[in-house]
């Protein structure tokens, strides 16, 4: 019986569920990056750009 009790409390327990939730989000955002990384480069590329050409004139 005491081994019934366990494995139905095991089951029916949701505190490991934040960890698990935040390993799927980083999961899909590390997929978005490898998808997008050229738009992703592109865009950072072109900010560098013009904050270098921007501190040039000050």
């Amino acid at each position: 019986m005491r081994t019934r009790t366990f494995w139905r409390n095991f089951w029916e327990d949701e505190s490991g569920m934040g960890v698990v939730e935040v390993i799927l989000i980083i999961v899909v955002l590390i997929g978005l990056v490898i998808i997008f990384k050229n738009q992703i480069t592109a865009v950072v590329n072109e900010i560098f750009e013009k904050i270098v050409s921007q501190s040039r004139s000050v």
